[in-house]
């Protein structure tokens, strides 16, 4: 088994330190940041083997870099067309196909992200589909919510959650209702 090199960048946010990982042409394969970093290394883990993959400083800024960093700074459609690769099984693929469908300041439920896959019943393996996305931000796990319009979990923290919707113009609730259970 050829083991994959990954190039490693860190960028600044104003939500912490972002780790960019790109692979040899670029393609971006993963966004964590860097207090998150045993639960990226636990998912590239699960998507190349824990020993199916290597990483590697990056010398020069990648183009996924750039154009995370200017989301960031507020051109939120930077980010729309950027390449992706990512391992996962085809029904992971299938939701973070659907999750890059969902636009800018705009949210779902996870039960209707599984209809929109044609899934209706599978709203729990959805919910751990959106988990096991590797690259955040760019495929948009963040604009998933409760159906009763509670934020739930995110992997990079649900501060990161919070500031993401409104850095793209996501009304939330006053933050007393935000803190209810419910995933579906």
């Amino acid at each position: 088994m050829t083991m994959l090199t990954l190039f490693v960048e860190y960028r600044p946010t104003p939500v912490g330190q972002m780790l960019i990982l790109t692979d040899g042409d670029g393609r971006l394969r993963a966004v964590d940041w860097e207090d998150y970093q045993p639960r990226m290394h636990e998912l590239l883990g699960h998507h190349y083997g824990k020993q199916g993959y290597a990483l590697r400083d990056r010398d020069t800024p990648s183009e996924a870099s750039r154009r995370l960093e200017a989301y960031m700074a507020g051109e939120l459609p930077a980010i729309d067309d950027l390449e992706v690769a990512t391992a996962g099984t085809d029904f992971q693929r299938d939701v973070w196909r659907e999750l890059r469908r969902i636009p800018v300041g705009q949210t779902i439920s996870y039960s209707e992200l599984a209809c929109r896959i044609g899934r209706p019943k599978a709203v729990r393996a959805v919910g751990l589909a959106n988990g096991a996305n590797p690259v955040s931000i760019v495929v948009p796990c963040h604009r998933v919510i409760g159906a009763n319009a509670s934020l739930t979990g995110y992997g990079g923290g649900l501060h990161r959650k919070v500031w993401l919707l409104e850095h793209e113009g996501v009304r939330l609730a006053p933050r007393e209702s935000r803190r209810q259970p419910g995933l579906f």
